[in-house]
């Protein structure tokens, strides 16, 4: 069943028909018209740095895009960064997407096992990281790999020819954790970037004038690919946080005029929490998105904040999918409708969501298996279970992965199982999500001992030591036997429950 909706988004004037996405090619060429324009304005804000303009965003990453070159970069070459949030590592980004260089983004959270596994598999010519351990990973993990601090502090050259990818060049490879226990990479074109970020633009009437509180992590999709990229495109402005604080939030929303707040379940829920939730009604618009928003928070901070918060979805392979509409009624537990640009279907025998659109990313870095695994006749297959209504909003039901979402982020239970067998005191485990206020799910492990042992201490700082804080299990449960059916196969529902 194909899911209508496109209408629902578009400002007056603006017809579905002909609707082309990625009629400027790519978010550098558009981005460089923006910079041409406005070049006075203000576009972004840092503690450090104070106000940067448009001009002088262009002007540092052309700079920045000179000494890339100069160290060897070229287009289609890799460069991973692993940072925290900061206007060197934005400049960095920039220049890259401008010289056609292919960013991989990895999580600041991840350890020595995750990073090695990135480097080995995309092989990136360079690596921004701020913090001494993750440089000598990388550097064990690729030797050839040039590895530098977000500021690239190199001599300045020349830049090359800028703005001149084409839409169809590799521009990103944004790694997933897979049901294998392997992330693999999902590649976006500048096309699907520039797709996915006038999509929302457009949905949400993002204009120069909005001021965006960006406290997201840059190395996620949601930061990054929607707030950082939008923000640019609109040729609007945002505050650059280095982490999520309420208090922060709120005091650069009202010290800096803010119009627009992006944040994941977790963070709304700590807002809402909190005495100050009513300065939220001062902005115009606040987007919840990587995980579910619980439809009781969705209310709380509607009565007691003066604030409908918007819930969207979207995923790694395919930047953003559907939303609630910036105009009409914004439905607690619904993700709305499917953006512009988005062909949504729902498979007719389980009712997973498949979808195809200029923002559809065109496959995983040399994984052709799981690629085409993942395309059912031109249409990704999401892994997310829904149901649609008579008007056609979508709701999620569940997933038909084995994925957990904690905190915004994705766990798969199968990397988190294969670190915990590794320690010799563990004969079986299952691992699975379990409900939580705060942070959605929180990874849950129920483990058979190989002994007598049956010590939680020994096991969490084993796994400490091979994953990312958001994946180690938070619970922890010793048990006999696991539940099995009559093939063999472990009955997660039944430990989940």
């Amino acid at each position: 069943m194909k899911v209508a909706g496109w209408e629902a988004h578009l400002p007056e004037g603006v017809s579905a028909e002909g609707l082309d996405l990625t009629a400027k090619r790519s978010l550098p060429a558009a981005w460089a018209k923006v910079w041409e324009t406005n070049s006075r304005s203000r576009s972004l804000f840092s503690q450090r740095h104070g106000w940067t303009s448009a001009g002088q965003l262009e002007e540092a990453t052309r700079r920045v895009a000179g000494r890339l070159h100069g160290a060897g970069l070229r287009p289609g070459d890799r460069m991973l960064f692993s940072a925290d949030s900061s206007l060197e590592l934005v400049i960095a980004h920039v220049a890259a997407l401008r010289s056609g260089i292919v960013v991989v983004p990895a999580n600041t959270a991840y350890r020595e096992r995750e990073i090695a596994h990135i480097v080995g598999d995309a092989r990136p010519r360079a690596a921004l990281v701020d913090r001494d351990d993750r440089a000598d990973w990388v550097r064990a993990a690729g030797s050839e790999t040039l590895v530098l601090g977000p500021g690239v502090d190199l001599p300045d050259h020349l830049p090359p020819t800028l703005d001149a990818a084409a839409p169809e060049d590799p521009a990103l490879i944004g790694y997933t954790s897979g049901t294998t226990g392997s992330p693999k990479g999902a590649v976006l074109s500048h096309a699907n970037l520039l797709a996915g970020s006038e999509s929302v633009r457009l949905a949400w009437r993002w204009a120069a004038a909005d001021r965006l509180v960006l406290a997201l992590p840059l190395f996620h999709a949601h930061g990054l690919c929607v707030g950082l990229h939008g923000t640019l495109l609109a040729g609007a402005s945002a505050v650059l946080l280095p982490g999520f604080e309420v208090d922060a939030v709120l005091d650069a929303a009202g010290s800096h005029e803010a119009s627009m707040f992006f944040g994941v379940p977790t963070m709304y829920h700590r807002l809402a929490q909190s005495p100050r939730v009513g300065e939220l009604a001062r902005l115009r618009l606040c987007v919840s998105g990587s995980a579910p928003l619980p439809a009781e928070l969705h209310r709380s901070l509607a009565q007691r904040g003066g604030q409908q918060v918007l819930e969207r979805y979207g995923m790694t392979e395919t930047l953003m999918l559907a939303s609630n509409p910036y105009e009409g009624e914004r439905r607690p537990g619904s993700v709305g409708f499917p953006l512009p640009g988005v062909e949504l279907r729902l498979d007719g025998r389980d009712g997973e969501i498949e979808v195809r659109g200029a923002n559809v990313f065109g496959g995983y870095w040399d994984r052709p298996r799981a690629t085409a695994e993942s395309f059912a006749d031109g249409w990704f297959r999401t892994g997310d279970l829904a149901g649609v209504d008579a008007e056609g909003c979508v709701t999620i039901l569940g997933r038909s992965k084995e994925l957990i979402i904690s905190g915004g982020l994705n766990v798969y239970p199968r990397e988190v199982e294969e670190v915990l067998l590794a320690h010799p005191d563990v004969a079986e485990v299952a691992v699975v999500g379990t409900p939580s206020d705060e942070w959605g799910e929180v990874v849950t492990a129920f483990v058979v001992p190989a002994g007598d042992r049956r010590t939680e201490e020994p096991l969490l700082a084993f796994a400490a030591q091979q994953l990312a804080p958001f994946k180690r299990p938070r619970r922890l449960h010793f048990v006999d036997s696991l539940p099995r059916n009559a093939l063999g196969k472990v009955v997660k529902h039944d430990l989940a429950t």
